[in-house]
């Protein structure tokens, strides 16, 4: 059996077994911690993931995530959705909570959460980082899904953000930067264009202070990047408050950074539809 630090476990089992008697065997895994690991779908054969102990032929590939991630989901989810429709829901993602399920967990994150509070199964559409909270939309049809992603793909869902930074530096106006493709975190940008990098910008659409060392900043993002927005202000010297990932210094809440999807926009039954909630961190 192969082990990572992380708590991934690849095996083959040598004869064929009930899969918790496998985990038994394998993992030392009682009754309590199989049910657990079932649960989140944090156990795979063959690369399926289960969700019922049942007989498993030998010589089967395993990976087990015995040390699944767990996020805080105690929130009053029917009373965190901001709109509703037959084709879509709006929701206030808490911040701490991913947007959607994991490969070691499908129970801890706001889609998993809200389908369950609405007992119907809903679809992603887009993601926010787990520290990220704010506005996302998730859709109740497949259709609204299909249609929602198309136009994300043309840039016609128009989002807007508000952060707290480090500093009091003064920039409004387009961001303008490139990416590294290659996965991980934290990103890396460049000033000029890099072959096989993505284009990232956003607008400072408006800024404050707060303080002689923190401002507040309203954000026009206008490409969707993977950390787009905590990347571009870290570049610019006023990284997020509480994104210690991308050189923040200063503590902001438990388990959140202090950026928001304030607003989003896009067509509905061919007309434009917008929704908002507070912009203000007080």
């Amino acid at each position: 059996m192969n082990e990572s630090s992380d708590g991934i476990n690849h095996f083959t089992n040598l004869e064929a077994n009930l899969l918790s008697e496998i985990l038994c065997n394998e993992l030392q895994t009682n009754t309590e911690q199989f049910k657990n690991l079932l649960m989140l779908g944090a156990i795979y054969v063959n690369n399926e993931r289960q969700d019922k102990d049942k007989l498993i032929a030998e010589g089967s590939a395993f990976r087990v995530h015995s040390k699944p991630r767990r996020y805080n989901c105690d929130f009053p989810w029917k009373d965190l959705i901001v709109f509703e429709n037959d084709f879509y829901l709006v929701l206030n993602k808490p911040s701490g909570v991913p947007s959607h399920a994991a490969v070691d967990n499908i129970l801890d994150n706001a889609l998993t959460q809200t389908s369950q509070a609405r007992n119907f199964p809903l679809f992603i559409t887009h993601r926010l980082d787990t520290l990220t909270s704010g506005l996302i939309v998730y859709a109740k049809k497949p259709s609204f899904a299909k249609s929602f992603n198309v136009q994300m793909q043309h840039r016609k869902v128009r989002k807007k953000y508000v952060a707290l930074v480090e500093g009091n530096k003064s920039v409004t106006g387009k961001l303008t930067n490139y990416m590294d493709p290659s996965p991980g975190s934290p990103k890396r940008l460049s000033d000029k264009p890099v072959e096989g990098y993505s284009l990232c910008e956003l607008e400072i659409l408006e800024q404050k202070l707060v303080s002689p060392v923190v401002t507040w900043v309203h954000i026009n993002l206008l490409t969707g990047r993977t950390h787009q927005i905590r990347a571009q202000l870290s570049h610019l010297g006023a990284p997020i408050l509480g994104d210690s990932l991308y050189g923040s210094k200063t503590d902001f809440q438990k388990n959140a950074i202090a950026l928001r999807s304030c607003e989003i926009e896009f067509s509905f039954n061919d007309q434009r539809v917008k929704y908002k909630i507070s912009t203000d961190f007080s």
